[in-house]
């Protein structure tokens, strides 16, 4: 059966400027995650001026870290990639300066990435990028979102309203429909009629449980230190931030081609949060693991050695190469044991369907792949 699109109230928005800045940041302590080590990032933040349906003029504000090693692992130096990227974020800059539709910040978001984005990074890995290693789509994600997100915090601006209240039929010129395609598991879309405020917490919590970040080179005990460790009052080891913070939660950074420093690291990681009360963990290979045997191996030993560690290890998170078209590895073997969330690899909803497809049992959302694409891949997962 099909329905009519919906058409809801005129909320248009038009871009009428841009601005964008740059916030050069140095780490505290070195970040080791993959194979790279982090110390500098630079953060990208956007501008953007919109007029509303009334005349009125509003802005907003987003910003991302451009994260090279996160988002361009590889061997070329760290500059050449983070120039390539403020390049592509000036270009994306003058490109929404070109769009005169006007629309609400899911219809504006979603056209841009559907049929603006694609070509204009096409048009960049030919003409800045010839003869050299291409700049990947993730990275020209990671370019958008600030301006993506710096839209959607002019939207509720524009409506008086904070955004996430503003993601409801009374603000919205479409139902999810447009955007999305049912599951096969479906017999009908259930999208029609359906807006992303059905797929939010009608009551947003107060508080939330912060995941702290273990690096790979973050000092674990005492032994670890190097005497390079800055005296700045913060704590260095990890018992003294479980302490300070009260952590209840600790993601672990892995190698992903070392599996004996890979084990290791997670039992020494899991003694020291059964000590001190930690409740939870997670395990990040970060798209360096290539066969799932590699991960099954380490929870299988952890599992049969140290089988509390192993109850403590909440999920695993995207061991494999994010690029799931040139890398369509079958993990149901390792969703099997653990349940394996996608990140790198979401690049949008049609990538968690596919993910789906090839076992991985959920998403890890994040806004620096755009406010739109994370809303929108929300809305599809949890339906």
């Amino acid at each position: 059966m099909e329905h009519p699109p919906f058409m809801g109230p005129s909320n248009g928005m038009r871009i009428r400027g841009v601005s964008l800045y740059y916030l050069p940041i140095e780490t505290r302590m070195p970040l080791k995650f993959g194979t790279e080590v982090l110390t500098e990032v630079v953060v990208a933040r956007a501008r953007l001026w919109v007029s509303n349906a009334q005349g009125e003029m509003h802005e907003g504000w987003g910003e991302t870290p451009l994260s090279v090693q996160w988002t361009w692992p590889g061997t070329l130096p760290n500059q050449e990639r983070l120039q390539a990227m403020q390049s592509f974020c000036h270009m994306l800059a003058e490109e929404w300066l070109k769009v005169e539709e006007s629309g609400d910040a899911l219809e504006l978001g979603w056209q841009f990435q559907e049929h603006r984005l694609k070509p204009l990074w096409e048009h960049f890995n030919r003409s800045q990028r010839q003869g050299l290693e291409p700049m990947p789509w993730l990275a020209g994600l990671i370019c958008l979102s600030l301006f993506d997100i710096a839209l959607h915090d002019a939207f509720g601006h524009c409506n008086h309203l904070p955004t996430y209240e503003c993601y409801s039929p009374q603000h919205l010129s479409h139902d999810l429909s447009r955007y999305l395609q049912r599951a096969p598991s479906f017999a009908d879309s259930p999208f029609t009629e359906t807006f992303p405020a059905d797929f939010l917490l009608k009551a947003a919590p107060r508080t939330l449980v912060a995941w702290h970040l273990v690096g790979g080179l973050d000092p674990l005990e005492a032994e670890d230190l190097t005497g390079n460790e800055p005296e700045d009052g913060h704590p260095i080891l990890l018992k003294d931030w479980i302490q300070r913070d009260q952590l209840q939660c600790l993601k672990i950074k892995l190698r992903g081609n070392d599996a004996e420093w890979d084990y290791d690291r997670c039992i020494r990681v899991g003694q020291i949060s059964i000590h001190h009360g930690v409740r939870w963990l997670t395990a990040d290979f970060n798209c360096t693991v290539t066969d799932p045997d590699y991960v099954n191996l380490i929870l299988d030993r952890l599992r049969d050695s140290h089988p509390r560690i192993y109850g403590m290890l909440l999920y695993v998170e995207q061991p494999f190469p994010y690029e799931l078209a040139e890398h369509p590895i079958d993990v149901h073997s390792v969703s099997a044991r653990k349940p394996l969330y996608l990140d790198e690899s979401a690049h949008d909803w049609k990538w968690v369907a596919r993910g789906r497809e090839l076992g991985w049992s959920g998403v890890a959302l994040k806004t620096c792949k755009t406010q739109t694409g994370a809303l929108l891949s929300a809305c599809w997962a949890k339906a």
